[in-house]
């Protein structure tokens, strides 16, 4: 626009601004889209003219050559839209009534992490690991206490505290078969 502004006062030789120097610069412009779009200003603290395009920001977008990378940033946001879809896929496929195992951590059917202690966690991965969601007693008590004798009692109480927050964030329970297995199932 600069350039056409140059050559309209040029071939006008005057400071002018009047209406044949707004056809003339009209004339010059090379792009289509700023035909009769364009309008030209007096910069009064300078003492010179300025051109500025009135039309949308689209039109420039669209006359610029930004069309290969906005190609590219589309594929992006819709290849993160499929990664997401997939990972969501996967999630709800893997749920057991209403839980998950993702990532290293337990989450419920929105994907909403379930908070659970250190012990509560390891056991759900247990769980989750086994392939019946059944453990047997001296299993969990040599993986969650390998160097305690006889860890009954701590295990029974994990499983109690265990127990509502499962229950509540899930369709899930925890049986025990008679003190010698406890079995992960759907209420």
């Amino acid at each position: 626009m600069s350039q056409a502004l140059a050559f309209a006062l040029d071939e006008q030789q005057s400071d002018v601004i009047t209406a044949d120097t707004i056809k003339v610069f009209n004339r010059h412009l090379q792009l289509d889209a700023l035909r009769g779009q364009a309008l030209l200003a007096v910069d009064t603290r300078q003492h010179a003219f300025r051109c500025e395009a009135q039309c949308s920001a689209a039109t420039i977008f669209s006359m610029s050559e930004q069309r290969p990378a906005l190609a590219l940033c589309t594929l992006a946001m819709l290849w993160g839209m499929f990664c997401l879809y997939q990972h969501r896929r996967q999630m709800i496929e893997g749920l057991y009534g209403g839980l998950a195992l993702l990532d290293g951590r337990i989450v419920d059917a929105k994907g909403n992490v379930v908070k659970l202690t250190p012990m509560q966690q390891q056991l759900m991965e247990m769980f989750f690991r086994s392939p019946n969601h059944s453990l047997s007693k001296t299993e969990i008590c040599d993986t969650l206490w390998p160097k305690k004798d006889d860890a009954s009692e701590t295990l029974y109480t994990l499983i109690r505290r265990l127990k509502p927050i499962i229950e509540a964030h899930s369709d899930l329970k925890i049986e025990a078969d008679r003190g010698k297995a406890y079995e992960l199932k759907i209420k």
